[in-house]
């Protein structure tokens, strides 16, 4: 039974003739209109939902361009952790305790972490979505990494994580075996603007290097003739 919501000052049933005894009396007895209290309910349901998407969404949105594209462009622990060929990638993923992969771990789950946070202060059904967010996450971490286990996914879930845009455990295999393909924890929708800020990054500082070589040859040869004048 949906919780009736309560007869207080400034709401409709208050202002039609209810006097402050009439809502006391209303509220002891739960008589007051339902209609609220389903609204109440519903609001809480959206809320719960729209924290769990969001914690999921924009937490791999974050990770994926504030902690994974720049490890790919200047870091060493990502690529030295999660691209280790030598051991098994579900190792990597659950087993280990190595303190350098749980780190990477931890840099790769605090956008996660912090976006849940802040839904938390929004109220009870906001932090119960942002809570399950966290667990969807991290089952997904688990699940993504099981090709080593010799998994494979039935065809209709292929079919539904394709419509959804959900990554794969085949999708981050071919990440884990080539770095430059496959971004994005859970969604492969940051694949495609992943390879282009990489791609973009990597050849702007491809024209500097080769920008700031041909600087110091130029300034070789003129203090070169300068000596020479001299």
């Amino acid at each position: 039974m949906l919780p009736r919501a309560r007869c207080v000052p400034g709401t409709q049933g208050y202002a039609n003739g209810r006097t402050k005894t009439d809502c006391n009396r209303l509220n002891r007895r739960g008589d007051w209109d339902s209609g609220a209290g389903n609204a109440f309910v519903g609001d809480n349901i959206m809320m719960f939902f729209v924290a769990l998407v969001i914690v999921l969404v924009v937490g791999d949105l974050a990770s994926t361009f504030l902690y994974h594209v720049p490890q790919h462009l200047w870091g060493k622990l990502h690529l030295r952790t999660h691209h280790d060929r030598s051991r098994s990638f579900w190792d990597h993923a659950v087993l280990s305790k190595d303190p350098q992969v749980l780190l990477d771990g931890l840099l790769g789950a605090l956008p996660y972490i912090a976006i849940a946070l802040g839904l938390a202060t929004l109220g009870p059904a906001a932090a119960a979505g942002a809570v399950l967010g966290l667990i969807a996450g991290q089952l997904h971490v688990w699940w993504r990494h099981t090709t080593d286990l010799g998994w494979k996914t039935p065809p209709w879930v292929v079919k539904a994580c394709r419509a959804l845009q959900i990554v794969l455990p085949e999708d981050h295999d071919g990440h884990h075996r080539n770095p430059d393909i496959e971004y994005g924890d859970i969604f492969r929708f940051y694949d495609a603007p992943s390879r282009a800020i990489i791609t973009y990054v990597r050849a702007f500082a491809r024209r500097r290097r080769n920008a700031l070589r041909r600087l110091q040859r130029i300034r070789a040869l003129r203090s070169l003739r300068n000596t020479q004048r001299a």
